[in-house]
């Protein structure tokens, strides 16, 4: 009987616990496998510049960005030969910033 009960414990142990070390076990996962973005652009404001909801001089302010903030650069938009305008999304910690903060928008370059 306690010999039954051992193998029975040893193979319900090895079922669970054999299948995580098997490659569709999920516990391995290589760093390659990833798509990270790797031409990220970021660019480090050196003057106060305003954020705008969408490319246009005349459109709503969203917020003034200070001197020294960090933005990863999303897409550019050329209007025209001198007027190119930036999306832009602000370096943010989505764990710990006010989910309504405004991360994205506008910057005329």
């Amino acid at each position: 009987m306690i010999n039954n009960l051992l193998k029975n414990f040893c193979l319900i142990t090895f079922a669970l616990i054999a299948p995580i070390t098997l490659p569709a076990g999920g516990i391995q996962k290589n760093l390659n496998q990833n798509k990270f973005p790797h031409n990220t652009n970021e660019i480090i404001l050196s003057s106060n510049t305003s954020l705008y909801s969408y490319p246009e001089i005349n459109a709503k302010e969203l917020l003034v960005l200070d001197v020294g903030t960090t933005l990863s650069i999303l897409r550019d938009w050329k209007v025209s030969k001198s007027e190119t305008w930036v999306r832009v999304e602000l370096a943010s910690n989505k764990f710990l910033d006010d989910p309504n903060k405004i991360l994205k928008g506008w910057v005329k370059m």
